[in-house]
């Protein structure tokens, strides 16, 4: 699984980063905020492909392939997903690491993204209203015809839009800096699935403070 990093060159002698922060792809913008607005500057990250949303299956062994070969190089890592649908496998995976490398690793709690941006009153809240939502967050909505279209084979095969999305009452878009143009796409989006639609402003949720707890103290 190919990854990418947005940690910048480091000077000859710098000190090297105190910790990784192993995340999903669709968490980039806010992360890389995150980290400048709290000048992690000893915080490397790293990205799995947001294409993994499609296969949760696949998280543990992703997130286990890139532990295994920064062992050593930091004194923590914090891996940026809830359980994303893995159904336990990355917190079995993260327990089963930590025995073996001796190495701290710790997860952002929650069910998915949605949770942590949402806040989990809320989004238990909204899941009680309605269970039957498809939930969009500003990567989704502008990604949405590559993750999920293309994504799910629905260009190929239009039959299967019925399969995915059939069960489905409602769209809401939790945005995080959800701009005039992303709120139109998504009502269009919903449109598209024949869906109702709701608009939340979370911003960042608790993404900001979930991750500020996991890394070490300056």
């Amino acid at each position: 699984m190919k990854t990418s990093s947005d940690s910048p060159a480091r000077e000859s002698g710098a000190a090297r980063p105190r910790a990784l922060v192993l995340a999903c792809g669709a968490l980039a913008r806010e992360i890389a905020a995150l980290r400048s607005a709290n000048d992690w500057r000893d915080v490397a990250v790293r990205y799995l492909a947001p294409e993994l949303h499609n296969r949760p299956e696949r998280i543990p062994d992703a997130v286990e392939r890139v532990v295994r070969e920064t062992a050593g190089q930091f004194d923590r890592i914090v891996v940026g997903y809830a359980d994303c649908g893995t159904a336990g496998g990355l917190d079995d995976v993260i327990a089963r690491l930590c025995s073996e490398l001796g190495v701290e690793i710790e997860r952002i709690p929650g069910v998915h993204c949605y949770e942590f941006y949402a806040g989990s009153e809320v989004f238990a809240a909204l899941s009680d209203a309605e269970p039957g939502t498809f939930y969009l967050t500003d990567f989704l909505v502008r990604h949405f015809d590559r993750l999920v279209i293309r994504g799910l084979g629905i260009d190929r095969h239009p039959e299967l839009y019925a399969m995915y999305f059939g069960n489905y009452r409602r769209v809401v878009y939790l945005g995080q800096k959800a701009t005039a143009a992303d709120r139109q796409a998504a009502e269009g989006i919903a449109r598209r699935m024949n869906l109702a639609y709701e608009f939340h402003l979370t911003g960042y949720g608790g993404l900001g403070t979930s991750l500020a707890a996991a890394l070490p103290a300056a």
